[in-house]
């Protein structure tokens, strides 16, 4: 069930008002584009009391998405800017009306021009998780990652899954291609030989097996610090988009080895453990065994991990954004801890190894 869209009431003439003036805040690269968002944005400002003149950047990802935020008579908003053929903002709004019907805490869609690109909803804050758990000292990291936590089980446990693409064996195979192409061959110059490709496949073969043989929930894909919200009720959930429907060990491993800070290997323990606890008492399918629970959501984040080395390496030479590949040794040490303790996976080290040179003497530290 997807959120209704506001639109002019029944039976009312539609009412003309100028277009807002361009924020000099906010650069437009396509003057075509800027031109089709002012008339989108035209009749918006009477209907939803907003104030074009203090609009102004609120944040920007790793795609091609950009979002503003602008006052209301009813509070601040934020405006998404989608341009396709880049962006579809469909799926968005089909998991936003995933999110509402679960009762959890998602932006409301306002208004929606799904063929352009432009929404207008509500606005979940300024507080990103990622910085509130950091914050003096880390004091209120334990509340805020519990929330996350029982959060992420009421997300899997009413989230309707069947309507997501699946997280299938074709999508997890190319999730991993993107390490060799962009993060091996592209970022460090390296070839691989025969023999090296062939123990890569049988590690990809390995991961992707384990990935396929879970039981299946809604899936974030990135369920972590960065796209959770301090708000209330807490979290706020962002960045849903790409959801599908795949193994339920993903998102937790999301979680608890994120791509911009890591924790110590106790807590991330503890928060497993609360979480398989909560999972099972909400009659989610997690393994009845923690310590294979455990196992798949280690080789579930190494497939994760990988796949980020490549998306980073990426973004940094097809995109222009270099800023994501200081976090590239958050994530080999991420992948030489794990495979080190799995004699399945301990063919991927010398792998890695060939690019970053030693790291398997210091793998169980290394933060």
């Amino acid at each position: 069930m997807r959120p209704a869209l506001a639109g002019p009431a029944a039976g009312t003439a539609p009412m003309t008002v100028s277009a807002p003036s361009s924020s000099p805040a906010i650069a437009w690269a396509d003057p075509a584009r800027e031109a089709a968002f002012q008339a989108w944005l035209a009749p918006l400002v009477a209907r939803h009391g907003l104030q074009p003149e203090t609009l102004a950047p609120a944040s920007a990802d790793a795609s091609f998405r950009r979002y503003f935020r602008v006052q209301s008579a009813q509070g601040p908003r934020i405006v998404m800017d989608a341009p396709p053929p880049q962006e579809d903002v469909r799926p968005f709004l089909h998991v936003a009306g995933l999110i509402q019907a679960a009762g959890l805490h998602g932006p409301q869609i306002l208004e929606a021009d799904a063929e352009q690109g432009f929404l207008l909803l509500t606005d979940l804050g300024s507080t990103l998780y990622l910085d509130a758990v950091q914050a003096d000292g880390g004091a209120q990291a334990e509340r805020l990652m519990r929330e996350a936590v029982a959060a992420l089980v009421q997300w899997q446990a009413k989230v309707d899954a069947s309507s997501l693409p699946p997280y299938d064996d074709a999508l997890l195979r190319r999730e991993l291609a993107l390490f060799p192409e962009w993060c091996v061959q592209r970022e460090y110059g390296v070839s691989w030989t025969a023999e090296q490709q062939a123990r890569w496949q049988q590690i990809c073969d390995r991961l992707v097996a384990s990935a396929l043989a879970q039981p299946t929930v809604a899936v974030h894909r990135d369920w972590m610090p960065r796209n959770l919200m301090v708000t209330e009720p807490n979290p706020g959930i962002l960045d849903f988009q790409d959801a599908v429907r795949g193994p339920i060990s993903y998102d937790v491993a999301s979680l608890l080895r994120d791509a911009f800070l890591s924790w110590d290997e106790e807590r991330e323990l503890d928060w497993a453990v609360r979480y398989w606890d909560a999972a099972r008492k909400a009659g989610l399918p997690v393994d009845a065994d923690f310590g294979e629970f455990w196992r798949q959501l280690e080789w579930m984040g190494l497939q994760r991990h990988l796949k980020v080395l490549g998306i980073f390496c990426r973004l940094k030479h097809r995109d222009g954004k270099p800023k994501y590949s200081a976090d590239l040794p958050r994530f080999f040490h991420y992948v030489v801890r794990v495979a080190n303790r799995y004699v399945e996976l301990k063919p991927l080290i010398p792998l890695v190894e060939t690019l970053t040179g030693p790291l398997t003497t210091t793998a169980f530290s290394l933060r």
